[in-house]
């Protein structure tokens, strides 16, 4: 069986481990049992090898945290020798500055850093400076920003939340200014911060995120970008250097170190001086092997245009993709959208299967044919010409095959698992 050792592993792992992981998005709830692989032994470049040896091209790429590829030698090579140094120390290490300056260099908006440790340190960080500097409490916010209370409490996985605490944050629909607008009318003297990622499926309506800006600075508010996942993916900047809005406060994280436990919140020095007042503190946010593997991932960014080599492996493979789609007449069930360097899956239902029926189908498909997929193409710079032409030619097959279990009413027999059902809908 080709998942077999992953299974049994499984089985193991939920001995000790909900869900057998530390990750929702890494766990059996995205890859149902029977049709996926549920462990990675070792990556390599744009591949990974599950425990049961199967290789595949990674399109998650570690939800998007990887960009520079797996086991790059730079990367490796200056946290091998930070590893010799040491891990963590009494006092910060001379990394926490330099790292610090080319995020000054490179972000428009940032003045001042502090790092944590994943995208949830620095969102909820960013959202108790704007509540310390405006003196109110209340949020609106716009898209996924990570597990703590403040946010996961507006959200249908707000189990174990209190309802004072969920009561404070209040969403707004991306691309329509009259959602912000609302909740600025209900509590005009109470948004403390709007926060939102600048861009995820959708491209911003002309002036909409200026607009935003605007509406944010007259009400006396701090706009918030979480660019986890835009930041060293969309430009060097982040998405807000390709769109050129500067927002009070950023956070980044993901591929800021490629992999490497790393987040940052970054802003002007006057707004981020309250983090002298508030508390925001962890043993490991000066952990020096992420900060290595971040320092030689920005000097990249400054030396190498990474950002728009992104850029054209993931707008070259969605344009191709695009037309394998329209040749097999599957425009009406599969639809891409995003920016080329986080290009979404969008599966639209037909008169027999549903969006989650036709997704899982696609899953089991695709992973069997050696590329690991989920929602989205998370690119990363290894992933070569060879690379794709060869997940092109895997999406074709895959695609055909799709048609004609669509057309023959064979889908569901066809499919050897239950449909997923998602977790809860974060955009």
């Amino acid at each position: 069986m080709r998942y077999s050792k992953s299974i049994q592993h499984l089985a193991r792992s939920e001995v000790t481990i909900p869900l057998g992981s530390q990750t929702f998005s890494k766990s059996r709830i995205q890859y149902p049992i029977g049709i996926s692989p549920h462990f990675i032994e070792r990556a390599k470049g744009a591949y990974v090898w599950d425990l049961d040896g199967n290789r595949y091209i990674d399109l998650v790429n570690s939800l998007a945290a990887v960009t520079i590829g797996y086991g790059n030698k730079d990367i490796n090579r200056a946290v091998s020798k930070q590893l010799s140094k040491g891990v963590s120390f009494s006092l910060p290490g001379t990394l926490e500055a330099e790292v610090a300056e080319l995020m000054v260099r490179l972000i428009p908006s940032a003045e001042m850093v502090r790092f944590g440790k994943n995208g949830s340190d620095a969102t909820s960080a960013a959202v108790r400076i704007a509540r310390a500097y405006s003196g109110r409490e209340h949020v609106a916010v716009c898209g996924y920003h990570g597990w703590q209370d403040w946010y996961i409490g507006s959200t249908s996985r707000d189990r174990g939340v209190p309802k004072s605490v969920s009561a404070l944050t209040h969403k707004f629909l991306y691309n329509d200014l009259d959602s912000l607008r609302s909740i600025f009318q209900t509590h005009p003297k109470g948004i403390a911060a709007v926060i939102m990622e600048p861009m995820n499926s959708q491209w911003p309506i002309p002036g909409f995120l200026e607009e935003v800006q605007k509406i944010t600075s007259l009400a006396g508010a701090l706009l918030v970008f979480d660019e986890t996942i835009t930041g060293f993916r969309f430009a060097k900047g982040g998405a807000q250097e390709l769109f050129g809005v500067k927002p009070d406060l950023s956070t980044f994280g993901k591929g800021m170190a490629n992999g490497f436990p790393l987040s940052a919140v970054v802003g002007s020095r006057e707004i981020m001086m309250e983090m002298e007042q508030i508390f925001f503190s962890g043993t490991f946010g000066g952990e020096l092997l992420s900060l290595a593997a971040a320092k030689v991932v920005l000097e990249k960014h400054l030396n190498e245009d990474i950002s728009g080599q992104l850029n054209n492996i993931g707008g070259n493979l969605k344009e191709c993709l695009e037309e394998i789609i329209s040749e097999n007449n599957l425009d009406n069930a599969l639809q891409l959208s995003g920016h080329p360097s986080w290009t979404f899956l969008n599966w639209k239902p037909t008169s027999l299967y549903s969006t989650d029926v036709l997704k899982t189908f696609f899953m089991q498909e695709m992973f069997e044919k050696g590329v690991l997929v989920l929602n989205s193409h998370n690119v990363s710079i290894a992933m070569d010409k060879r690379i794709i032409k060869m997940l092109l030619h895997k999406y074709e097959l895959v695609l055909k095959t799709i048609k004609k279990n669509i057309e023959e009413e064979t889908l569901l027999q066809n499919l050897r698992v239950q449909p997923i059902e998602p977790l809860f809908k974060v955009r």
